[in-house]
């Protein structure tokens, strides 16, 4: 019972942090695992999907493990599960930075400096920036606000839900795996097949929540909801597609067709046909959907707690 109202209340001061600090610029614990996972790969890389299950299996595993250490020693203490929870929330989620980098790229399309938004783009995905127009841009940054809710804040905090600490972390380290190595690059399409094929299940549940609520937030939920049900299929990602569809949706726009990574191009199928094409001013209504998201998503994982510890029946690991 203890355990779920520590989280409630934990989660909800950890995504206030994240509000009003956002991420530091040097010591971030997630920058801090990346490193770590580098060390890791250095010594374990083989053009092998077993050599790269093992190493999904110590990085993601060590996190889980911090994890729960940590809570185990700050067991007695209520205020050092709250303030532990907290920090873990504040230090896995990313939502205020998410909406900064997108409102910078905005700003520099909105004033017509589209050198400057290319500049910023790489901060935000992997899209490559000097195949991209301002169009092309304003459209990146929107379909990478909404998958971006979804693995930066709303999956964190289901798994959070679900696993405390641990799962909060254990979520950050396979999504920020999924990442580094899950791509499908020549030296990474074997070794990072069991982090992409693991964040594709643990990204699973969050990317549904995220997609049910923008249908709910966004102000347009037949138009979300038919883009969700209709087009999230027709997206290589099973993940990526909900929340892009419903976005789309809820926004009004179309996503999707042209895309290019480092010199590869890949056509897409388009999300939400009937909608317009991405102006400059959808980034801060995307911004601002994603934020409506993120508070709904913690009222429910929460909510979803404080219910079951009324019950007397705990999740927490």
């Amino acid at each position: 019972m203890r355990a779920d109202r520590d989280f409630a209340y934990g989660a909800a001061a950890g995504l206030l942090g994240d509000l009003l600090l956002g991420d530091p610029r040097r010591g971030h614990p997630v920058a801090a695992f990346g490193r770590a996972a580098q060390a890791v790969e250095r010594v374990l890389w083989r053009d092998h999907r077993g050599w790269g299950a093992l190493h999904t299996a110590v990085c993601a595993g060590g996190a889980v493990a911090l994890g729960a250490l940590a809570v185990r020693a700050g067991r007695r203490s209520r205020a050092a599960s709250v303030g532990l929870t907290a920090a873990a929330t504040w230090a896995v989620v990313g939502g205020t930075t998410l909406g900064r980098e997108a409102r910078a790229i905005g700003g520099a399309l909105a004033a017509g400096d589209v050198e400057v938004a290319r500049e910023r783009l790489p901060h935000l995905c992997g899209r490559d920036p000097q195949a991209l127009d301002a169009d092309g841009i304003a459209r990146a940054v929107v379909e990478s606000v909404a998958e971006n809710t979804s693995d930066a804040v709303v999956g964190a905090l289901v798994w959070g839900a679900v696993a405390g600490v641990p799962g909060l972390l254990g979520f950050r380290a396979v999504n920020t795996l999924d990442a580094m190595v899950g791509h499908r690059s020549p030296a990474y399409l074997r070794y990072g097949w069991a982090s992409a094929r693991l964040d594709d299940v643990a990204g699973w549940p969050g990317a549904r929540l995220t997609a049910l609520l923008a249908v709910v937030a966004g102000g347009a939920p037949q138009e979300a909801l038919r883009s969700w049900r209709r087009d999230a299929r027709l997206h290589p990602s099973p993940n990526a597609g909900v929340v892009e569809a419903s976005f789309a949706g809820a926004l009004g726009v179309r996503l999707g067709g042209t895309l290019s990574y480092a010199g590869r191009v890949e056509e897409r199928p388009v999300l939400n046909e009937e909608g317009r094409a991405v102006a400059v001013d959808d980034i801060e209504r995307a911004v601002r959907l994603s934020r409506r998201v993120s508070w709904l998503a913690l009222g429910v994982v929460a909510g979803a707690r404080l219910v079951r510890a009324r019950r007397g029946k705990g999740w927490s690991l």
